[in-house]
């Protein structure tokens, strides 16, 4: 059938709308008509790596309604509203012990711009187009996917507010939630307020954190932090950051978190820590952030990375969903709805005070 999809062709040209083929689903596949897709920071890196003159779909922070299922799918049916996620194979040991996110096929059923046979879901005008991305590619009105990759989710699910839960909120909320854990006599440093930092805040004030320390250089997210759960707010361009967070942590973090990838960022987080603290990182940047590994051992501090909050999206999205109805975890205002259409305009926006940008079908 045919759909329309904002299409890539190369790291220095803007989207396109275009008419697109998609295939049928196969036995084990669903096809989504989209409602709204997140634009998240790991669309525009990767967009970013591709060479010029491959046609690509990114999009991986879907949510929608089935609109068909293979003979072999269960659990879901036309009609279904659903939240779509990372993929995962569900059967080797890291999926079986609970971590599906640092599954053994990632690579592969993620980031391979295929399907594992190497058959494209999207064919455009200059021929297969480089999709499947986290399963889904959904920068498309319509998207195939997979039993492990949709999340089924009550028909009056506001999707809008949703998609991002399949990724970017569940990376922020479950880095806090499932890898952190800190109590309410914890304190938690965040690093960064766009969305993946602004929904660790959250998650953060969900779990009933004491202090939750938000740093960043927009005063405006600052602003927005403080709205949503933080207790006090930094500028990161300030002199002495970490002297700074010790002041109020009264002698250090117990926990911190960073989202910008930046290594005198990263220096400075593990720095913060009070003895036996954690920090947990998310973004990808240089592979040196030459932190001070006597001041790792002395002081017993921990350093992990950690992938899609290591969360089983299955339980994790529904647990979102939960605490937003309780007004736990306010993701609707940091969220910004842009048309489909404006899909260059929502990435532009990116790069000022918009903290996620959800494209709306």
């Amino acid at each position: 059938m045919r759909t329309q999809a904002a299409v890539s062709h190369g790291p220095d040209t803007g989207f396109t709308m275009e008419d697109i083929e998609i295939s049928d689903p196969r036995p084990d596949e669903i096809l989504v008509r989209l409602t709204a897709t997140g634009v998240c920071h790991t669309d525009l890196a990767t967009k970013a790596m591709l060479p010029a003159g491959i046609p690509a779909v990114f999009g991986h922070e879907g949510a929608g309604v089935v609109e068909a299922i293979g003979a072999e799918v269960t659990g879901v049916r036309p009609g279904d509203h659903v939240v779509l996620s990372y993929s995962s194979c569900g059967s080797c040991t890291r999926c079986a012990t609970g971590h599906r996110s640092y599954c053994e096929r990632f690579e592969a059923l993620n980031a391979a711009g295929r399907r594992p046979d190497g058959s494209a879901t999207l064919t455009g005008r200059d021929g297969d187009a480089w999709s499947s991305f986290f399963g889904q590619s959904s920068f498309a009105r319509h998207a195939i996917t997979t039993r492990e990759n949709v999340v089924v989710v009550p028909e009056g699910t506001d999707l809008v507010t949703a998609a991002p839960m399949g990724c970017g909120f569940q990376t922020g909320a479950g880095s806090v939630a499932n890898v952190l854990r800190p109590g309410p006599d914890s304190s938690l440093v965040v690093f960064g307020t766009g969305g993946v930092g602004m929904a660790a805040v959250m998650a953060g004030a969900a779990l009933g954190v004491g202090t939750i320390v938000a740093v960043d250089l927009s005063e405006q997210r600052l602003d927005l932090a403080a709205q949503v759960g933080a207790t006090h707010t930094l500028d990161g361009a300030g002199e002495d950051t970490v002297g700074r967070i010790r002041d109020i942590t009264s002698g250090g973090a117990t926990h911190a978190f960073d989202t910008t990838g930046v290594p005198t960022v990263i220096r400075d987080a593990a720095r913060a820590l009070a003895p036996l603290g954690s920090l947990a990182l998310v973004a990808v940047g240089p592979t040196d952030a030459g932190i001070d590994v006597r001041d790792l051992i002395g002081y017993g501090k921990t350093v992990r990375g950690c992938i899609e909050g290591d969360a089983n999206p299955q339980d994790f999205v529904p647990l979102l969903l939960d605490w937003h109805a309780q007004g736990r975890f306010p993701v609707d205002r940091i969220v910004t709805a842009f048309p489909f259409e404006e899909i260059n305009e929502a990435v532009a926006a990116m790069k000022t005070d918009v903290v996620k940008p959800v494209l709306t079908f």
